[in-house]
């Protein structure tokens, strides 16, 4: 263990620890150290963007919602104390509110480059299913979101979108219904949303997160489509040159 680097001694002796303590080293290494294909590069990184940008929606949304003020008539007001009156309270609602664009964009680009990996495939049609759901959940909290500052353009922009869910097939009404906590917008709607956006999906976001991850440790990622040409080709190369020569013999 000397000859390692300091850093990768430091978390042998962390994980040490922690294993002496509550078992838990081999869970540990099961999620750390695992092999990854060969040609790895930088396409697969979107989904440690999009769990980044996600931590930071959670660390910025503590901050913001020990200063907000779920009511129709004091939201508005407590988003612009929190803006102009608390100590970096502007810096973390931008934060915030441009996190969520960024963790949209990082799961669209992470969803896209799977999908064109081939990860949908077999063994991993589970996962690729557990990411549509994250993918739901994500865009629903973007829409949750949308209301909390009760100002005209969040109004009238959400008010749009539960319409436009609303005519929906079958489900769509009853899903406005609940999403406005009746048949118009009232008050209780702002709670609901607030509620919903804070509570319930972040909740759901987390536990489909663990699955997801266990996925993708247990299964392993998708090498790019050229990787897995070049060991094609290679493999095909290795067969011809092991293919003995024939000769033909004349009588």
């Amino acid at each position: 263990m000397s000859r390692l680097p300091r850093t990768t001694r430091a978390g042998v002796s962390s994980l040490d620890w922690l294993d002496e303590r509550v078992g838990a080293g081999k869970q540990v290494r099961f999620f750390l150290w695992r092999k990854v294909p060969a040609g790895t590069d930088w396409f697969s990184t979107m989904g440690v963007a999009a769990l980044f940008a996600f931590g930071n929606q959670v660390f910025t949304g503590i901050f913001l919602a020990m200063f907000y003020r779920p009511s129709a008539t004091e939201a508005y007001e407590s988003v612009q104390h929190i803006t102009n009156d608390v100590f970096l309270g502007e810096f973390v609602r931008g934060l915030h509110k441009w996190g969520a664009t960024v963790m949209v964009v990082c799961v669209f680009l992470h969803m896209g480059i799977n999908f064109y990996f081939g990860a949908y495939k077999y063994p991993r049609e589970l996962n690729w299913v557990i990411g549509v759901g994250l993918l739901v959940l994500v865009l629903s909290m973007a829409l949750t979101g949308y209301l909390l500052p009760f100002d005209q353009r969040a109004f009238w922009a959400t008010s749009v979108a539960v319409n436009i869910t609303s005519s929906a097939p079958i489900l769509g009404p009853y899903v406005a219904d609940v999403l406005r906590g009746g048949a118009a917008f009232t008050a209780t709607t702002l709670s609901r949303f607030y509620a919903i956006h804070m509570l319930l999906i972040p909740g759901l976001i987390i536990g489909l997160l663990a699955a997801h991850l266990y996925l993708v440790v247990k299964l392993g990622t998708t090498a790019p489509p050229w990787i897995k040409a070049e060991t094609a080709r290679e493999l095909a190369e290795q067969d011809v040159t092991a293919v003995p020569a024939t000769r033909k013999v004349n009588g």
